[in-house]
C-alpha cells in the first residue's frame, strides 16, 4: 500500500466535533426517500457544528439544493435508467480531499462501487465505517427479468455490511429481515422523521380537488412516489382495475410515466410535487396506496399518515413497521385481489376512514427529525470508540 494513502487515526476519546464523510450513489440528482433523509442528516449535523463532507455522482442541472459540501464522484448514467448515475471507485480528486479531510468515521450510503470503495479505504486507514441501509437492491433484478441475480446480490450484500462497524436499518421489521439474513453483524435502528407542519390534514383542498376533475364524492386513491415498476405499479394498476368506485391520483415522475398513465386512462397525473403542492396533494387523497414491497422504510406512507389520510400498504417489512392493522391503516397481502378487497372496504366505509386518519396523524407526531438525527450521532460516537478501543487492544 502507498503511505501516501495512509491516514492515521489514533485511539483516543471521541472528538466533541465529528468529521464524518458521507458516500451516496445519489444525492442530489433524484429526489427520493433516501435521499431526503441523507439530506435532512447532513444539514443536522452541521447546525449541531459537525463537519461533513459528502462524496456522490452529480449532474449538470441537479434535481434540488442539496444541503452541505458535496464533492463529485466521477460516474456514468446508467444504461436503460439514465436518470441514475453510477460511480466505478474514487477517483483522484475524491482520494485526495477525503486524505485532507481526515474523518473520524465513513458513513455509507449505498453497497455500489463507490460505497465499496470507501469501505476499502476506512478499513487500510484504520478509520470506523458505518453503513446505512435504504433499499433491497437484490430484489430489484425481479422486476426487469433477472430474478436468477437476487441470491448473488444478497450473498455481495452479506459480505459487504458485515465490514461495517454498524447498519442502520429505517425500520424493526427491516432490522429483523436483515439479521435474520446475516446482513450486517451490529445493526441499528435510524427511523425516519416527518414534518408535522407541512404535513397535516389542514391542508386538504377541495376546490384544488375539482380543478383536476375529481367530483366532492369521489372516493380518490393516491400513489406517491418514483414512477418505476420497483415501486409495485403494475398491481397499483391491476387493484384499481378490480376495485369498484375508486379514482386514482398520481404523484410522481419517472421512465413508466407513460406506460403508466396509458393503464389509468381515467387517472390524473401531476408529475413532480414538493413543499406545499405535494402535502396538499397528499391531504386532499382520500386513500393512500402503497403496493411497494421493497421498501425499507416508507417516507411516503409517513407523510401520508401525517397528512391524515389513510395508508393502504403491502404487509411487507418496511410498511409493516410503519402501518399498524387496523388501527393506523390496512395492511395486505401483495396481491391485486387483497389489495382490490382493502381498496372497497375503504371506499364503502367513511368511518373507517375517519378513524384510521385520526389515529395515523397522531401516531405520526412520534417522528420527530431532531430526536431521530441526534440518536443517530450517538451512535456514530459509539462506533467510532468501541473501534478504537478494539484497535487499541489489538495492537492497531
Amino acid at each position: 500500500m502507498n503511505s501516501a494513502e495512509t491516514i492515521a487515526a489514533q485511539p483516543g476519546p471521541t472528538p466533541e466535533k465529528l468529521r464524518i464523510a458521507v458516500f451516496s450513489g445519489n444525492y442530489n440528482y433524484v429526489m427520493d426517500g433516501p435521499v431526503r433523509a441523507l439530506n435532512m442528516l447532513v444539514a443536522f449535523l452541521e447546525e449541531e457544528g459537525h463537519n461533513v463532507l459528502v462524496f456522490a455522482p452529480t449532474v449538470d442541472e441537479p434535481a434540488f439544493e442539496h444541503s452541505g459540501t458535496l464533492i463529485s464522484a466521477p460516474s456514468f448514467a446508467l444504461p436503460g435508467r439514465s436518470e441514475y448515475r453510477l460511480s466505478l471507485g474514487m477517483g483522484g480528486n475524491v482520494k485526495q480531499r477525503l486524505r485532507e479531510f481526515k474523518p473520524d468515521l465513513v458513513h455509507i450510503a449505498a453497497p455500489d462501487p463507490l460505497g465499496y470503495a470507501a469501505l476499502r479505504f476506512a478499513r487500510k486507514n484504520n478509520i470506523p465505517a458505518v453503513a446505512s441501509f435504504h433499499t433491497r437492491f437484490d430484489t430489484y433484478p425481479r422486476y426487469y427479468g433477472a430474478k436468477w441475480l437476487e441470491k448473488y446480490l444478497t450473498n455481495y450484500m452479506r459480505h459487504f455490511y458485515r465490514r461495517c462497524e454498524h447498519v442502520y436499518a429505517p425500520s424493526q421489521t427491516m432490522a429483523a429481515e436483515l439479521r435474520d439474513e446475516g446482513i450486517g453483524h451490529d445493526i441499528r435502528l435510524w427511523t425516519r422523521g416527518v414534518d408535522s407542519v407541512l404535513f397535516n390534514p389542514g391542508k386538504r383542498d377541495l376546490a384544488w380537488r375539482r380543478s383536476i376533475g375529481f367530483k366532492d364524492d369521489d372516493v380518490v386513491i393516491a400513489f406517491v412516489g418514483r414512477v418505476v415498476l420497483e415501486k409495485g405499479i403494475d398491481i397499483f394498476v391491476e387493484s384499481l382495475a378490480r376495485a369498484k368506485n375508486v379514482k386514482a391520483l398520481v404523484v410522481g415522475e419517472g421512465p413508466e410515466r407513460a406506460r403508466f398513465a396509458e393503464k389509468l386512462p381515467t387517472g390524473h397525473f401531476t408529475g413532480h410535487l414538493q413543499g406545499e403542492e405535494l402535502s396538499r396533494a397528499y391531504a386532499s387523497a382520500d386513500v393512500f396506496f402503497n403496493p411497494s414491497i421493497t421498501e425499507t422504510f416508507g417516507n411516503v406512507t409517513l407523510e401520508a399518515m401525517a397528512s391524515g389520510t389513510p395508508a393502504l400498504c403491502a404487509n411487507a417489512a418496511g410498511s409493516a413497521s410503519l402501518v399498524e392493522h387496523e388501527v393506523t391503516g390496512l395492511l395486505a397481502t401483495p396481491t391485486s385481489e387483497s389489495f382490490a378487497a382493502a381498496l372497497e372496504r375503504l371506499a364503502g366505509d367513511h368511518d373507517l376512514r375517519r378513524r384510521l386518519s385520526e389515529t395515523a396523524r397522531t401516531r405520526s407526531l412520534n417522528y420527530s427529525w431532531r430526536t431521530i438525527l441526534g440518536h443517530l450521532v450517538d451512535d456514530y460516537r459509539e462506533a467510532i470508540g468501541a473501534f478504537h478501543h478494539a484497535g487499541a487492544h489489538k495492537g492497531v
